[in-house]
Protein backbone atom coordinates (compact mmCIF):
# COMPACT_ATOMS: atom_id res chain seq x y z
CA UNK A 1 0.00 0.00 0.00
CA UNK A 2 1.19 3.47 -1.21
CA UNK A 3 0.46 6.42 1.50
CA UNK A 4 1.37 10.32 -0.50
CA UNK A 5 1.36 12.83 1.71
CA UNK A 6 1.14 16.69 0.41
CA UNK A 7 2.57 19.47 2.25
CA UNK A 8 3.45 23.57 1.30
CA UNK A 9 0.52 24.53 0.26
CA UNK A 10 -1.11 28.05 1.64
CA UNK A 11 -2.36 31.33 0.59
CA UNK A 12 -0.21 33.43 -1.70
CA UNK A 13 -0.47 36.64 -3.33
CA UNK A 14 -0.82 36.91 -7.37
CA UNK A 15 2.67 36.55 -9.06
CA UNK A 16 4.05 34.83 -6.22
CA UNK A 17 5.50 31.33 -5.70
CA UNK A 18 4.85 27.91 -3.76
CA UNK A 19 6.41 24.98 -3.88
CA UNK A 20 4.44 21.65 -2.72
CA UNK A 21 5.90 18.67 -1.32
CA UNK A 22 4.78 14.89 -1.76
CA UNK A 23 6.27 12.32 0.80
CA UNK A 24 5.45 8.96 -0.10
CA UNK A 25 5.41 5.91 2.53
CA UNK A 26 7.39 3.20 -0.29
CA UNK A 27 9.89 0.67 -0.38
CA UNK A 28 10.95 2.01 -3.46
CA UNK A 29 10.20 5.23 -4.72
CA UNK A 30 11.87 4.68 -8.34
CA UNK A 31 9.18 2.01 -9.05
CA UNK A 32 6.62 4.77 -9.42
CA UNK A 33 5.50 7.48 -11.82
CA UNK A 34 3.67 10.12 -10.22
CA UNK A 35 1.90 13.87 -11.17
CA UNK A 36 0.22 16.66 -9.66
CA UNK A 37 -3.26 16.92 -10.41
CA UNK A 38 -5.78 20.01 -8.96
CA UNK A 39 -9.01 20.35 -8.68
CA UNK A 40 -10.29 24.37 -8.87
CA UNK A 41 -13.38 25.35 -7.81
CA UNK A 42 -16.54 24.38 -9.76
CA UNK A 43 -14.66 22.30 -12.13
CA UNK A 44 -13.52 18.46 -12.75
CA UNK A 45 -9.91 17.48 -11.44
CA UNK A 46 -7.52 17.90 -13.64
CA UNK A 47 -3.52 17.24 -14.46
CA UNK A 48 -1.04 19.81 -13.78
CA UNK A 49 2.29 18.21 -14.21
CA UNK A 50 3.73 14.39 -14.19
CA UNK A 51 6.64 13.05 -14.39
CA UNK A 52 8.24 9.47 -15.03
CA UNK A 53 9.64 7.10 -12.49
CA UNK A 54 13.35 8.21 -13.03
CA UNK A 55 12.34 12.28 -13.29
CA UNK A 56 13.79 12.63 -16.17
CA UNK A 57 10.64 13.01 -18.65
CA UNK A 58 8.34 15.21 -17.65
CA UNK A 59 4.75 16.43 -19.18
CA UNK A 60 3.04 20.02 -18.37
CA UNK A 61 -0.93 21.56 -18.85
CA UNK A 62 -0.97 23.99 -21.21
CA UNK A 63 -2.70 26.28 -18.62
CA UNK A 64 0.93 26.05 -16.14
CA UNK A 65 3.94 25.67 -18.75
CA UNK A 66 6.68 28.08 -18.19
CA UNK A 67 5.54 28.42 -14.99
CA UNK A 68 5.63 25.02 -12.98
CA UNK A 69 8.35 22.44 -12.42
CA UNK A 70 7.84 19.27 -11.28
CA UNK A 71 10.70 17.44 -9.91
CA UNK A 72 11.72 13.98 -7.88
CA UNK A 73 14.35 12.83 -5.27
CA UNK A 74 13.88 8.90 -5.28
CA UNK A 75 16.43 8.83 -2.32
CA UNK A 76 13.88 10.78 -0.36
CA UNK A 77 11.08 9.68 -1.75
CA UNK A 78 9.21 12.69 -2.84
CA UNK A 79 7.99 14.58 -5.33
CA UNK A 80 7.93 18.32 -5.34
CA UNK A 81 5.63 20.75 -7.88
CA UNK A 82 7.47 24.74 -7.95
CA UNK A 83 4.87 26.81 -8.87
CA UNK A 84 5.65 30.37 -9.77
CA UNK A 85 3.59 33.81 -11.30
CA UNK A 86 1.10 31.95 -9.75
CA UNK A 87 -2.39 33.36 -11.14
CA UNK A 88 -6.14 33.66 -9.63
CA UNK A 89 -6.70 30.17 -11.86
CA UNK A 90 -4.11 28.49 -9.83
CA UNK A 91 -6.34 28.29 -6.79
CA UNK A 92 -8.44 24.82 -5.99
CA UNK A 93 -6.90 21.62 -4.14
CA UNK A 94 -3.53 19.82 -5.14
CA UNK A 95 -3.46 16.45 -5.08
CA UNK A 96 -0.19 14.33 -5.53
CA UNK A 97 -1.15 10.67 -7.22
CA UNK A 98 1.60 7.82 -8.10
CA UNK A 99 1.54 4.74 -9.79
CA UNK A 100 3.58 1.59 -10.66
CA UNK A 101 5.76 1.73 -13.56
CA UNK A 102 8.87 0.13 -15.26
CA UNK A 103 9.59 1.87 -17.82
CA UNK A 104 10.30 5.86 -18.38
CA UNK A 105 6.30 6.34 -19.41
CA UNK A 106 4.21 9.40 -17.88
CA UNK A 107 0.46 9.09 -17.65
CA UNK A 108 -1.70 12.19 -17.82
CA UNK A 109 -5.14 10.60 -16.89
CA UNK A 110 -6.20 10.47 -13.54
CA UNK A 111 -7.75 7.10 -14.42
CA UNK A 112 -3.94 5.90 -14.63
CA UNK A 113 -3.05 6.61 -10.88
CA UNK A 114 -3.88 4.16 -8.47
CA UNK A 115 -2.19 6.14 -5.27
CA UNK A 116 -3.53 9.64 -4.36
CA UNK A 117 -3.14 12.07 -1.10
CA UNK A 118 -5.37 13.45 0.85
CA UNK A 119 -5.35 17.05 -0.94
CA UNK A 120 -3.84 20.69 -0.40
CA UNK A 121 -5.19 23.54 -0.63
CA UNK A 122 -3.61 26.30 -2.48
CA UNK A 123 -5.28 29.85 -2.98
CA UNK A 124 -4.03 32.71 -4.71
CA UNK A 125 -5.49 35.87 -3.75
CA UNK A 126 -4.28 39.75 -2.83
Amino acid sequence: QVQLVESGGGLVQPGGSLTLSCTASVRTFRDYAMAWFRQRPGEDRELVAAIDRTGIRTAYSDSVQGRVSITRDNAEKRGSLQMNKLEYEDTGVYYCAARGAFDWSIYRADIDYDYWGQGIQVTVSS
